[in-house]
């Protein structure tokens, strides 16, 4: 036998095996959680990132903080993932599945320095994640959905913290109002909520249009600018000469041929005009293009017409107002056309927008935030989501729980007590994973500036007497019946935070050995890569 020994890989390849693979995707988990835990709760602080291109965006919403930031390790990419699962899910608790997730990695670091091996841990977490999901089944309140003030005060404590709580009232309305008038049955389709941002005016001057508001003006001045008892066409076919798909010659000989030619085109825009005429239509939407000479006629008959509207408002408008989107002039009727109270155009400081509204039973709707600058629009904006993903959540699921760290605690109570039934070292990773829970409530207090250790203690002994639903009111700095302060969230909530926190968690553990090259130009993975900027700096 040769003592030459084997090599599998070039020796420039990077690759961490061991406890040294789980301790650099255990810092880079920990180290996103750091990053997002102090925009927790009401009194979060916000980030400010700025791109390449001096672009800025300021918040405190964990889906877009992760998403704007460019990450590269591939553990913290993981965490990015379930924030984005989050988001798409429920709408909010983004950061507190994050933390959860780090949290958990970060007490999972505590029993592998007791050499108890990762596969026990994965097991002792599994067993505590089932066992909180059937402890929230049971702590979770039944809420009628017929009953608004539940859906207000869901919708409050979604936006708390998002720079909106002076108009957080008039906001929650806004948003169960829509909610309310959009469902069916207890399913709300987001999409059919239009958020359209004007600069100017305050966030208390935001408000809900039964219709669709969109940025696009009358093509020509002399269209009325309102148009009372509207009858709406919706057409996906451009009012112009098409212009040939392949080179075309016309050969014109005479003065006479050229006349004749102009006329041909002036007539079949005029034969397009009438047949919408002909439908009753006295306003146009057209997905396409509109010529001008078209323009001038639509003008001439007092018709309000639109062109080049998105695909996504054009089916809006289709909802809002009932009308068919037609893709020939030739099959346009008045069965096909979509009333609304009033269309008219409304120039606010430099834009000018199309508002459609006064519609009768409206399956779209826009919602309009006014603020003073970008940056309070774009944050009112993610708040009006967040509190959107949370009122359509508690519909579908009906539950709700207490906030303010109370059912955290709760949890973490019953799975320590769940944590003594068990025999073997999973009773560590149960211990641990009702450790992680108490996380959301301490960093809560931290963000507050009230003292942790006070907070959490005074939290467990009330826990512990019974009040299962004492929790923080950080606007009085004090630990309460969060029930009766009206702070609650749906259970949804909390049960995909948690499981999806568990699953990035034992996912990550169960990884022992990285490997990491570049690829080729291709995009292919080769063996001749150069070390990853990720695997230096957290070894």
């Amino acid at each position: 036998m040769s003592d030459k020994p084997i090599v599998l890989m070039p020796e420039d390849i990077q690759r961490i095996m061991g406890k040294d693979a789980q301790r650099n995707n255990i810092t880079a988990a920990k180290m996103i959680s750091e990053i997002v835990k102090t925009t927790l709760g009401p009194k979060g602080m916000d980030k400010m990132l700025v791109s390449p291109t001096n672009d800025i965006v300021i918040t405190n919403d964990g889906a877009t903080i992760l998403k704007e930031m460019q990450i590269e390790h591939p553990a913290a990419k993981m965490m990015v993932e379930i924030a984005k699962t989050q988001e798409i899910e429920v709408g909010d608790g983004t950061t507190s599945a994050v933390m959860i997730a780090g949290k958990l990695l970060d007490n999972a670091e505590k029993l592998l320095d007791k050499k108890i091996h990762p596969t026990v841990i994965v097991k002792g977490y599994r067993l505590a994640c089932e066992k909180a999901q059937e402890i929230l089944k049971e702590i979770s309140i039944k809420i009628p959905i017929e009953n608004n003030e539940y859906l207000r005060q869901i919708a409050m404590t979604a936006m708390t913290g998002k720079g909106a709580e002076d108009s957080k009232e008039k906001l929650s309305d806004i948003i169960v109002e829509a909610i309310q008038q959009l469902r069916d049955n207890l399913k709300v389709d987001l999409n059919d909520i239009k958020i359209e941002k004007i600069k100017g005016e305050g966030i208390g001057d935001t408000q809900l249009i039964s219709g669709v508001v969109f940025d696009k003006e009358k093509t020509s001045y002399d269209m009325p600018s309102v148009v009372d008892n509207a009858r709406i066409a919706l057409i996906d076919f451009p009012i112009e000469i098409k212009s040939p798909d392949i080179k075309t010659e016309v050969s014109i000989s005479s003065p006479q041929q050229l006349q004749s030619f102009i006329l041909q085109e002036e007539n079949s825009i005029k034969e397009m005009v009438q047949s919408i005429k002909d439908s009753g239509a006295n306003v146009i939407f057209c997905q396409k293009g509109i010529d001008d000479f078209a323009s001038f006629l639509l003008a001439k008959s007092r018709i309000y017409a639109c062109r080049r509207v998105s695909r996504s408002d054009m089916e809006k408008l289709s909802k809002a107002t009932g009308a068919k989107i037609i893709n020939n002039l030739n099959d346009l009727t008045e069965f096909d056309l979509g009333e609304a109270g009033v269309v008219e155009q409304i120039k606010t400081g430099e834009d000018k927008l199309t508002y459609v509204r006064g519609c009768r039973n409206p399956k779209a709707l826009t919602i309009l935030i006014r603020g003073g600058t970008d940056h309070i629009l774009d944050e009112v904006e993610r708040a009006i989501a967040d509190g959107l993903g949370d009122v359509s959540c508690a519909l579908k699921n009906g539950l709700i729980v207490p906030g303010g760290g109370a059912v955290e605690i709760e949890l973490s109570k019953r799975l320590r007590n769940f944590g003594q039934s068990l025999s073997g070292r999973e009773q560590l990773a149960v211990e641990e994973f009702a450790s992680a829970l108490e996380f959301i409530p301490i960093t809560l207090a931290e963000n507050a500036g009230i003292d942790p250790i006070d907070t959490l203690t005074e939290l467990k002994s009330r826990h512990d007497s019974g009040e299962r639903n004492a929790g923080l009111n950080l606007f009085e700095n004090k630990i309460v019946d969060v029930l009766e302060s009206k702070i609650i969230e749906p259970s949804k909530i909390k049960s995909q935070a948690i499981s999806s926190a568990t699953e990035v968690a034992t996912m990550i553990l169960r990884i022992d050995d990285v490997i990491a090259s570049k690829p080729d130009k291709k995009g292919r993975m080769n063996f001749e890569g150069t070390r990853p900027d990720y695997m230096s700096g957290l070894e």
